[in-house]
């Protein structure tokens, strides 16, 4: 029979943010991961259908006429082969929801009534997590105080629920956004939560009271409050808006910072918009909280609120989670605009597509889409967006005027804010940049070009990593890649196959009989060295894969591939998810064309598992006859010399010799 080819690219696209794993005891993730039905968990996303062994249906991650959407229940995984999205069950639950590891683990442990042990953390960790904890129950009993104040008490109705009623909120949104009230009175939530018995250290810390004239007060009183959530619908923290005006207090108060409200990592309304945002593949982004609901309100609800702050880094990762794609509303006076053109570079860094639409009118996006109607504030933004890149230098040109000092420094500005476009995949995107503002401006493009590249240069002389950068810099200014730089590049590539293919023998095939005396991997053990494996294998993370497995075989456990697929190290997760194929069916369109029955990967496991270790054993000669190669240029004694000649020619034998064994399987 002639070799079989099997197809091992498969892409993995787990969340990135994941917090706290070691949390978590190992023995109450194996319980879950028994416990675990992927098609149970994901039928109640996808409507699915048995095909084969798999189950098929239309992706959640995208939208698709024909069902690419793959799940197999015996390898315990997914894959789209339309968008390629992949994983496991708890990679659903945090790219689908987007939750943290724990907070799916933790979702898991819920729906199966399974108690979580905790591992033994530092002193140190336990206090700030305790106080964590604490926090998040003193933010929980007040936003229930609070809104109950707002809506069963008489001066929240009155003072409260009316002004927000007139603000043209409903209720639903009112009871959606967990608004509240917190009353007029000195200390009324104060007295409520030391009757409470909560502590007053910890009190003080949320920033809901305050120490004065030696006695603790109401911080937010008399004030709308907006209670900010964090991505699993946890309470952080607060904004408080005044309702009178009062020209000595500030019309926000927001919570001070503490262990779980940190400013800079938080995007108001983002727990209620981040299924939306998913879905649109597009972020709206405006000030204030209020705009924030008041787009839900109209059915606009992939939106959140910077807080009136200059966006972070940190801040713009959390919405790349949903989307590559932000629109960004502000109010059409200066100070929008400047606020809106601050968080640009920061975005292009984070290789986000950024338009902006300023509101006219002296309106903000609250009282537009109040004044317009939904539908019009919807065509309003579609029509209305504005490319950042490009607004900024008009509205640079417009105040430079005729001044050609002014005009000079508009382009290094342009320039500079250009080069922060600087992936290896944006290459195109930057010089189209490049080409229309040397258009606008009137000058050579290849002068915009070469200051765009200066501004590369300077950033990678500053230690920012060079590899992608360097790339684009050979590309725009005409230097062509060499075939043998290619040739390298994919030789690369098929030994990250080869190292991948053996290890997925021995996780897939590892338990079954090698012989009558040996499985699998206790022959593969017996091949591979175990100090010897790093000269065989170049990717660390399938050498720690083997170590681990060989490890737990020691110890008497039989491993599998599910072993890896629910442990804390979420990189050796991904991996061992990558090199699982659920595609690897034979079709049953294949008994048309071919008589008799088609072996499987499983009944071919030993002609596969030969071929993987005879790649590497080559692998190994080819380094062996490189380094005695070296050796013997060096040598100057005639005996040493004979010695590395005589190396040399049996290291060539060997080669051959494995050489005639190696394609039994080709792995492409």
């Amino acid at each position: 029979m002639g070799s079989i080819v099997f197809s091992v690219s498969f892409t993995v696209n787990l969340a990135s943010a994941i917090r706290n794993t070691n949390l978590i005891s190992q023995h109450s993730i194996q319980q879950i991961q028994s416990r675990i039905d992927i098609i149970e968990i994901i039928g109640s996303y996808v409507k699915l259908k048995k095909r084969g062994a798999n189950y098929l249906g239309l992706c959640p991650f995208h939208n698709e006429k024909s069902p690419s959407f793959t799940v197999s229940p015996v390898k315990e995984i997914y894959k789209c082969f339309g968008c390629g999205k992949s994983g496991n069950t708890i990679g659903f639950l945090m790219d689908h929801d987007k939750l943290s590891y724990t907070e799916a683990l933790r979702w898991l442990a819920n729906k199966y009534n399974i108690e979580l042990e905790e591992t033994e953390t530092s002193p140190e960790f336990k206090a700030q997590q305790q106080v964590s904890d604490s926090l998040y129950i003193i933010n929980n009993f007040a936003r229930d105080f609070f809104s109950n104040a707002l809506f069963n008490t008489e001066e929240g109705t009155d003072v409260g629920l009316s002004y927000l009623k007139e603000r043209g909120f409903r209720e639903e949104i009112i009871k959606k956004f967990q608004l509240g009230y917190n009353p007029s009175a000195r200390d009324e939530f104060t007295k409520a939560a030391l009757n409470a018995q909560y502590n007053k250290e910890l009190l003080l810390k949320t920033g809901l009271v305050v120490q004065r004239d030696d006695r603790m007060a109401d911080n937010y009183r008399g004030r709308i409050i907006f209670p900010i959530h964090n991505q699993s619908g946890k309470v952080l923290g607060f904004g408080a808006r005044i309702i009178q005006s009062n020209n000595k207090a500030p019309k926000y108060i927001n919570t001070p910072e503490n262990e779980i409200y940190v400013k800079s990592k938080i995007l108001y309304g983002s727990y209620f918009a981040r299924l939306a945002i998913d879905k649109a593949d597009e972020c709206l982004l405006v000030e204030g909280y209020t705009d924030v609901v008041s787009l839900h309100q109209a059915g606009i609800e992939n939106v959140v609120a910077s807080g009136g702050t200059s966006l972070t880094t940190d801040q713009l990762r959390l919405i790349k989670k949903y989307t590559n794609n932000l629109t960004i509303i502000y109010d059409g006076d200066n100070a929008g605009i400047k606020a809106a053109l601050r968080g640009l570079d920061l975005a292009l860094e984070e290789s986000l597509n950024v338009r902006l639409v300023l509101i006219p009118d002296k309106e903000d996006p609250d009282s537009y889409v109040n004044k317009i109607g939904a539908e019009a504030f919807r065509q309003f933004i579609q029509s209305e967006k504005k490319d950042f890149i490009l607004f900024q230098l008009e509205i640079a040109l417009k105040d430079a005027g005729t001044d050609s000092t002014k005009k000079a420094a508009i382009v290094n500005q342009v320039a500079e804010t250009i080069s922060k476009i600087n992936k290896t995949t944006e290459f195109t995107r930057r010089q189209d940049y490049v080409k229309q503002v040397a258009e606008i401006l009137r000058i050579e493009e290849s002068g915009m070009n070469a200051l765009v590249n200066k501004f590369i240069r300077e950033r990678i002389a500053k230690d920012v990593p060079p590899s992608p950068v360097n790339e684009n810099i050979a590309q725009s200014e005409g230097q062509q890649t060499t075939p043998a730089t290619d040739e390298a590049f994919n030789l690369f590539n098929q030994d990250e196959l080869h190292e991948q293919a053996f290890v997925r023998s021995l996780v897939e095939f590892g338990l079954k009989r090698w012989d009558d005396e040996h499985s699998v991997a206790q022959f593969l053990f017996s091949q591979v060295d175990e100090n010897d494996l790093e000269n065989m294998i170049d990717n660390k993370m399938l050498v720690k894969i083997i170590e681990t497995y060989r490890t737990w075989f020691k110890e008497g456990l039989e491993p599998t591939a599910k072993s890896f697929l629910y442990g804390e190290d979420q990189q050796m997760n991904s991996t061992i998810i990558q090199l699982m194929d659920v595609n690897a069916e034979i079709s049953p369109n294949w008994n048309q064309h071919y008589d008799g029955h088609i072996p499987t990967r499983e009944e071919l496991f030993r002609e596969e598992v030969i071929s993987t270790l005879n790649y590497l054993k080559l692998r190994k000669i080819k380094r062996l006859i490189i380094e005695n190669q070296a050796d013997l240029e060096k040598a100057t004694d005639p005996e040493e010399q004979l010695i590395f000649m005589q190396t040399h020619q049996h290291l060539k034998e060997m080669e051959i010799a494995i050489t005639k064994k190696v394609g039994t399987v080709i792995y492409k």
